[in-house]
């Protein structure tokens, strides 16, 4: 009887992917960013270990919601003090700081323990269409 093969993250070849989000839902970029960096794409898959690939995001400034989210959607943060509790929409996220919009769609859906800890520092966003990873020959991800 063969065993079931377990893969490592020194089997796995790295790659870099690069993606544009201009005029893309976030939702649906999310999930596909999310699957790359857990390696989900891979037939070497192994769900324990980390064996995704990088992926840059630019253009994170041109992202869009449907719907009503802009307004309707709250992102809640608590500074740890009594009444420290902020709340604000995804509207006021978004001018704020793009990046840490998506960064947190992406967040949401990896693995909340300390390998999604280590899966999220593979990704690199950027609002803009520049980025400093052009020495990684970054190959481009086209989104569905």
């Amino acid at each position: 009887m063969k065993l079931t093969q377990s893969f490592t993250k020194e089997d796995s070849d790295r790659k870099w992917f690069v993606v544009d989000l201009q005029g893309k839902v976030l939702g649906r970029a999310a999930t596909e960013i999310a699957k790359v960096l857990r390696g989900k794409n891979k037939a070497t898959f192994t769900p324990h270990d980390d064996v995704g690939d990088f992926v840059v995001v630019i253009n994170a400034r041109g992202v869009k919601l449907t719907g009503n989210k802009w307004i309707d959607k709250k992102y809640h943060h608590h500074s740890g003090f009594i009444g420290g509790i902020k709340e604000y929409s995804a509207m006021a996220l978004h001018k704020r700081s793009p990046e840490v919009l998506v960064m947190r769609a992406v967040k949401g859906m990896l693995p909340k323990t300390h390998l999604g800890k280590k899966l999220l520092r593979k990704l690199k966003i950027y609002a803009d269409a520049t980025h400093p990873h052009e020495a990684q020959k970054p190959q481009v991800l086209a989104l569905k």
